[in-house]
């Protein structure tokens, strides 16, 4: 049975981060759906010349959960820009191949 911590703040949250999960997943590009219920993000991985992407991540949020995420996403950029300048995007949005890099059918 695990020994609690008596005089541990009420509000403080202790949080483990297993190894292999502490590496992270590179993803290159996120696809956000939702229901009434919950939004869910997949994390992708797009590779140059590969025809086929993978999901590598996906993660399922309450509306609240997502609008949370929101939130934090824009405090950080905000601080991330104070810090070390404003994160240019391409003026013109290319839209994602769908595919992703490799060859095109022909009719």
């Amino acid at each position: 049975m695990k020994e609690e911590n008596l005089n541990q703040n009420p509000n403080e949250l202790n949080i483990e981060l297993a190894e292999e999960i502490a590496e992270g997943i590179y993803s290159n590009l996120a696809i956000i759906t939702h229901s009434n219920s919950e939004f869910v993000v997949d994390f992708i991985r797009i590779m140059p010349g590969i025809p086929k992407a993978k999901v590598k991540s996906r993660i399922v949020l309450t509306p609240e959960h997502a609008k949370r995420l929101l939130m934090a996403l824009n405090d950080n950029v905000t601080k991330y820009e104070q810090a070390n300048g404003e994160i240019k995007l391409p003026q013109i949005v290319q839209p994602i191949p769908m595919n992703f890099g490799g060859p095109t059918g022909q009719a």
